[in-house]
């Protein structure tokens, strides 16, 4: 049983790391869409792709969180 608590952790974590990396490669696809459209609103765009990716990479330290308290 502990052999499928690791590798069930091990999957936690890797799964949050994909759709992590996977949120944070639309949210730079529709950012850098958003500043051909508008170029005049770059800064706003950039600063709203900022905080998105970064929420985004967040869901990672909770998966590890959750992992090590098992």
């Amino acid at each position: 049983m502990a052999l499928l608590a690791v590798l069930t952790g091990n999957m936690h974590i890797g799964l949050a790391a994909l759709g992590s990396a996977l949120g944070v490669g639309l949210i730079g696809m529709k950012a850098s869409e958003a500043v051909g459209r508008n170029p005049g609103a770059a800064g706003q765009i950039l600063t709203q792709a900022i905080i998105s990716s970064a929420l985004a990479e967040g869901i990672i330290f909770f998966a590890i969180f959750l992992a090590k308290g098992q």
